[in-house]
């Protein structure tokens, strides 16, 4: 079948396996060009592993230190007419050249929140590994089961207290319009608390230290984004930031129980991935922002983030720099003065006339379109593909 990109608002329902498995090979190639980790872990779970952000982490510690990886990931599968997600052929590429490599890699496709996932993951590093030395939490879901009572919980991208009215970009008609959005409820907030703090994040933590699967002086991260004062009402400020700050509370929690370090909060630059594209107001930034930055050299993608992140700072002699509240702040080039003023600037300025001419529309969109697949070099998108791929890891579904 050909396979072409279909775009509903923040999401694209088809993605193509050959351009997704080109896009994991640029990160790979990057990864592999830089000098090699000097203090990696060798044992790395990431949890969150199929796209952007966790993506990137599973690549970076597997192609730049040789680190076995086990990755978790709700994903949807290829049938012979339809394509999978993204992530699906991003993990069949990863494990593919993964195992070109004479790299350990296995994958677990399903609820993360679920005991019964972290009892398989479990049951594989007790099998396979013994111990692991680093766990990344990189987990984006609007909606999550709890494990003993089955409540679901949903998240939702409000602000809190005040109704906030801003600049937004509709990305579907390339037009600058307004946005307003009511204030969430408190029972919203305490859902998305739910989903996108760290209550799971410590579940994991928890079954992981009680199977006695955590190697001592083990490591432990998940990702946040603060960005700048235009952004803080739906996000800082708002149900998103609310989680946040549970996260950031979750990891004060557990170096008082492991160690000091021993968790930590990475505050990572705003780019495109499928969450970022679904939150209001960011996507107009985010085009404000890269063409700032790219003006600048200052710009970086998803692997060129995680690769500082443990290059600078995990691979450093006294370990990983941290901010006045204690986190990790790989967003420090989004966040320079000059930066930040220079967007301030055109942000007052952008209208649907000039946005090619202010902002990196062209540059977002490419990036949107390359979470799929599409738009990559040397694809021949006009040819016909089989849409399916399997993750070698991952048993067949029994008929």
């Amino acid at each position: 079948m050909i396979i072409t990109p279909k775009i509903r608002g923040f999401i694209c329902t088809t993605s193509h396996p050959e351009g997704c498995a080109a896009h994991v090979q640029q990160q790979i190639d990057y990864v592999q060009a830089q000098p090699p980790l000097k203090n990696p872990p060798k044992r790395v779970l990431v949890v969150g592993a199929s796209t952007g952000y966790g993506l990137a982490s599973r690549i970076v510690p597997a192609f730049g230190g040789g680190a076995a990886t086990l990755g978790v990931f709700f994903e949807k599968e290829p049938t012979e007419k339809k394509s999978a997600s993204a992530g699906w052929y991003n993990s069949a590429a990863f494990e593919e050249a993964a195992a070109a490599a004479g790299l350990y890699a296995k994958s677990f496709n399903g609820d993360a929140f679920s005991h019964e996932m972290k009892k398989l993951v479990i049951a594989a590093i007790q099998a396979d590994l013994g111990q692991i030395d680093m766990i990344v939490y990189s987990l984006a879901s609007p909606r999550r089961v709890d494990p003993d009572t089955g409540e679901i919980y949903k998240s939702c991208l409000k602000p809190t207290g005040e109704t906030f009215t801003n600049k937004n970009l509709n990305t579907d008609k390339k037009e600058i319009e307004s946005v307003t959005i009511e204030p969430a409820n408190e029972d919203e907030i305490a859902q998305t608390v739910r989903v996108m703090g760290g209550e799971d994040w410590k579940l994991w933590i928890d079954a992981l230290a009680d199977a006695g699967v955590l190697a001592e002086g083990f490591k432990t991260v998940a990702y946040n984004y603060i960005g700048p004062e235009v952004t803080w009402a739906i996000y800082t400020d708002g149900t998103i930031g609310r989680a946040k700050l549970h996260l950031e509370k979750t990891a004060e929690d557990m170096n008082t129980r492991f160690g000091d370090k021993t968790a930590l909060v990475s505050v990572n630059k705003a780019l495109v991935t499928q969450a970022s594209s679904a939150i209001p107001v960011v996507p107009l930034y985010i085009s404000l922002l890269y063409k700032v930055m790219k003006s600048k050299g200052l710009h970086e993608g998803c692997i060129e983030q995680i690769q500082r992140l443990f290059a600078d700072h995990y691979d450093a002699s006294n370990g990983p720099t941290l901010d006045d509240k204690g986190r990790v702040r790989i967003d420090d080039w989004e966040m320079r003065a000059d930066v930040q003023a220079e967007v301030a600037k055109v942000w007052n300025e952008v209208t649907t006339e000039n946005l090619d001419a202010l902002a990196d529309f062209a540059g977002y969109r490419q990036e949107f379109h390359r979470l799929f697949g599409f738009g990559l070099p040397g694809i021949d998108y006009d040819a016909e593909v089989d849409p399916q791929r399997k993750i070698p890891s991952i048993p067949a579904p029994v008929a």
